[in-house]
């Protein structure tokens, strides 16, 4: 009688290498007031501006002595709909304080831009057109919020005081722009505003950001302008030119 072969042994799981893109967030104080206080200020009261993204926070730029309440820091963090996987750089206690926290090394971790992404946060007033700009045809009022995810966004009606337009990418407004721009959303430091009339409460590009507190040159004031990033080493800061 022959004998049966055994059957083929299937393995329970594979290890395979994965590359994921992760949010990198670079922290550069570790006061968490002031941290919430700039957060308020570049993303406004949205609750859903990220959508429980993996994170990588950079100590790299923090001093050797810096004393972070990384547990309070990683609640701010959640509270935001972002969720803390992993760190770089910083001080011993401050790589311990993190490892503790249940925070993966990842040390040789680059911070790229990170690509688009197909989705897209719309309003009743907006319509997608191709090649995929966001684009709202309708004036925004006071605590409407408008994020073109992974794209750019094209406004052709007025954006009043307390509206707030949000992009990825570049945003255009073919109208008065009187309440906060905030383009480069994720970190694309090459993102641009335009504005047709720029009578801004604020504008940001990749996190930098000016508030009308700051008087606008009488050039660009109600007028035609651009605002981009100059970056070089003294650091960053916005250009406002007019366009012709």
């Amino acid at each position: 009688m022959p004998s049966a072969s055994a059957a083929p042994t299937i393995a329970s799981f594979d290890i395979k290498s994965a590359q994921w893109p992760v949010v990198a967030l670079a922290l550069r104080t570790a006061d968490l007031r002031r941290l919430q206080h700039d957060w308020a200020q570049r993303f406004g009261a949205q609750s859903d501006f990220f959508d429980h993204d993996p994170l990588l926070i950079d100590f790299t730029a923090l001093p050797e002595d810096t004393d972070l309440e990384v547990a309070a820091l990683l609640q701010l963090l959640r509270d935001h709909r972002l969720c803390p996987m992993a760190y770089k750089g910083g001080s011993s206690a401050l790589r311990e304080a993190a490892s503790q926290a249940g925070l993966a090394c990842a040390d040789d971790a680059l911070a790229t831009e990170r690509q688009p992404e197909p989705v897209v946060a719309a309003t009743p007033s907006a319509s997608v057109s191709p090649p995929g700009a966001l684009v709202v045809d309708r004036p925004l009022r006071s605590g409407q919020q408008v994020y073109a995810r992974g794209r750019d966004l094209i406004v052709t009606a007025m954006v009043n005081p307390g509206a707030e337009v949000v992009a990825d990418g570049h945003i255009h407004v073919y109208a008065p722009l009187r309440g906060k721009a905030i383009a480069g959303a994720r970190g694309d430091a090459t993102a641009r505003i335009f504005a047709r009339e720029l009578e801004a409460e604020l504008v940001s590009i990749a996190g930098v950001y000016r508030t009308s507190e700051v008087p606008l040159p009488d050039n660009v004031r109600g007028k035609a302008a651009q605002i981009r990033l100059d970056s070089n080493e003294q650091g960053d800061r916005l250009l406002i030119e007019p366009l012709a």
